[in-house]
């Protein structure tokens, strides 16, 4: 069961992990022992195996920051993860750009993501949380700051709506972004008419929700694969762990999907790591995560086409 952290305890919680970070430098150079290097919010010591393309991209990530105080009701709180933290598993990992997405524990507060953009500078970008009070200067300010595209978390506790969808959908076009949809099965097929008339393209959290036992046939399926092909969604291979029923290292129940999906329309799919995971408990690996991935993938070819070519068309890099 998820615990929320008060803010007491998310303020330890931070100040144990800049601890961590800098530990070592003050002891005395006789009494430093290696030590095996740790990483917030993620389990395991090793660096990634794979050896990426330059301008690899983590299309999935969220910043928490203790300055920045949670929205009124937020439920799936985090402790501090902040840009500096990223930073240093950027390094594990061999990634140099990524998407800093809006988490639902701010609603339509962006100063954080806005934050850590500012702080990334431009192999940054960010997708943020809007509702249909925003005007078009606070829009094009989040232009401004790297922001390409407004997220519709519809799966937990949502600050937007369906009803939202079209409307900004509209106003954001001239600007070139997306929205980007984390939709129950459910309430996606019920809503397909108003996605498959959407004027901006669509990304797919999380696999798109995509049932694992899916066939050609299962209607989420069909519908989102027929977008792919018309090169009006992408989905995001991320959080496997969410669906996996085997689960680490390898979450091989995952690669079927995974696989068809890249087969199916390789042009349309990109990777985010989700860290710092705010649904688990207990931290995935990310090195191994993306190590997985990219044995879904399967060529260098198609690594370049996913982790470079994906988003820098996606998020205007």
């Amino acid at each position: 069961m998820h615990v929320q952290p008060s803010r007491r305890h998310f303020l330890r919680r931070s100040a144990q992990w800049a601890i961590s970070l800098g530990a070592g430098s003050y002891l005395p150079s006789a009494l430093a022992q290696p030590q095996p290097v740790s990483y917030p919010h993620s389990s395991g010591s090793e660096a990634a195996s794979a050896r990426l393309p330059a301008d690899a991209c983590d299309c999935h990530m969220h910043v928490y920051d203790p300055r920045f105080p949670w929205a009124p009701g937020a439920r799936l709180l985090h402790p501090a993860a902040t840009v500096a933290m990223y930073r240093h598993l950027q390094q594990r990992l061999g990634t140099t750009r990524n998407v800093v997405v809006t988490p639902s524990a701010y609603g339509v507060d962006n100063r954080c993501t806005l934050d850590a953009l500012a702080q990334l500078g431009p192999r940054a970008r960010g997708v943020a949380v809007v509702n249909d009070q925003v005007s078009d200067d606070q829009l094009q300010a989040l232009h401004q700051a790297g922001v390409r595209g407004l997220r519709f978390n519809l799966a937990l506790g949502s600050v937007t709506t369906v009803e939202m969808m079209e409307p900004l959908a509209r106003r954001v076009a001239p600007l070139g972004w997306h929205l980007q949809v984390n939709m129950p099965n459910e309430v996606l097929l019920a809503n397909r008419a108003v996605l498959a008339r959407l004027p901006v393209p669509l990304v797919f959290d999380h696999f798109a929700r995509i049932p694992l036992q899916a066939d050609a046939t299962h209607p989420v399926f069909d519908f989102v694969t027929g977008l792919m092909r018309e090169r009006r969604a992408s989905v995001k291979l991320s959080g496997a762990y969410l669906y996996s029923k085997r689960g680490a290292p390898d979450y091989d129940d995952v690669a079927p999907l995974a696989r068809t999906l890249v087969q199916l329309a390789p042009s349309q799919v990109v990777w985010g790591s989700d860290w710092p995971h705010p649904t688990e408990e207990h931290k995935p690996d990310d090195a191994r995560l993306l190590d997985v991935m990219t044995t879904w993938l399967g060529s260098d070819a198609l690594m370049r086409t996913v982790l470079v070519d994906n988003p820098t068309r996606l998020y205007h890099f």
